[in-house]
């Protein structure tokens, strides 16, 4: 227990009041209060405006990345198609203009709806972009098999005009076979003559003093009457043609070719059957005829009509 006394020739001590240092206690109190509740009120403002940046972030990204698929999705459908998609250029360059723009607004200051809305925008163009190509993929496939078409029915065409003249030669050709004289029953026989003058039958070389031959021009109606050169040639056994007289030259052309021939003679023929007979005369009526196989060939209006041979020993 304290002592309370006082003492003798002292002044009693009155005990002063703590008020200064309540005071700071007090502003130190209201000064934390204060910040507890600036923090308190602009602690959410910063998570949410920290969250909405990362938001727009993330939907730059998608944007970025959206416009870089459909970009991607546009160059390989143009490699696909190949040339076919030179022909749609001018919309490419806008699809291009378009997809710069948009790249420009996602580098700067930007808007997600102003950026959404020209992707959309991109979008329905890429899409008629490639609406247009198949378009195109379609006429031109059509245009290919109509081409086919032409060019098979061309060729068929072709092949039938071929065929046709084909037939049409070989019917010339025939026609021409047919309207050709033509000579049957050819005969050739060796002529000597008696002292009398008349011709006896002979096949005996060093006898022969001509070679007869007689055959019958048959009757056509496609030959046209007329005037007809009638040639005959007889070969030797040693291939070598027997001519008429020494001066020439004996020759005509057969099948495109210059060769001699024995006789001829000219005759009117009026496309009915003409009994004809022409004779060879050896040049020298001392010199024996050769031996062996002779061959006859008659011959009119550029063709072989008829042949035969006969044989001397």
């Amino acid at each position: 227990m304290a002592d309370t006394t006082t003492k003798p020739g002292s002044t009693p001590v009155t005990p002063k009041k703590k008020s200064g240092s309540k005071g700071a206690i007090v502003i130190i109190i209201l000064l934390i209060i204060a910040i507890v509740g600036i923090l308190i009120w602009f602690l959410p403002k910063e998570a949410e405006y920290t969250a909405l940046v990362k938001e727009k972030e993330q939907e730059k990204t998608e944007l970025q990345a959206e416009l870089e698929l459909l970009m991607i999705e546009h160059e390989s459908i143009k490699i696909e198609y190949g040339e076919l998609s030179d022909s749609l250029s001018v919309k490419d360059s806008i699809i291009q203009a378009n997809a710069a723009e948009i790249k420009q607004l996602l580098n700067y200051k930007w808007e997600y709806r102003k950026v959404n809305k020209k992707l959309t925008l991109l979008r329905k163009i890429t899409q008629g972009y490639v609406v247009q190509l198949d378009s195109l993929y379609t006429v031109n496939r059509d245009l290919k098999e109509e081409n086919k078409k032409i060019r098979q029915q061309y060729s068929q065409e072709q092949e039938r005009t071929r065929i046709l003249a084909k037939d049409k030669e070989v019917l010339i050709e025939k026609v021409s076979e047919a309207s050709v004289l033509k000579a049957y029953n050819v005969t050739a026989i060796g002529i000597r003559y008696t002292g009398s003058g008349r011709e006896k039958i002979t096949d005996k070389a060093n006898k022969v003093e001509k070679i007869k031959v007689c055959f019958t021009i048959g009757e056509n109606k496609l030959v046209k009457p007329g005037i007809h050169a009638i040639i005959m040639q007889i070969i030797r056994p040693d291939n070598i043609t027997v001519t008429q007289k020494v001066d020439g030259p004996y020759t005509f052309e057969y099948n495109g070719q210059q060769i001699e021939y024995t006789t001829r003679k000219e005759i009117q023929y009026q496309n009915e059957d003409t009994d004809l007979c022409l004779y060879w005369d050896k040049k020298s009526k001392t010199e024996s005829a050769m031996v062996g196989t002779y061959k006859v060939s008659i011959f009119s209006d550029g063709y072989k009509i008829g042949d035969t041979s006969f044989n001397l020993r």
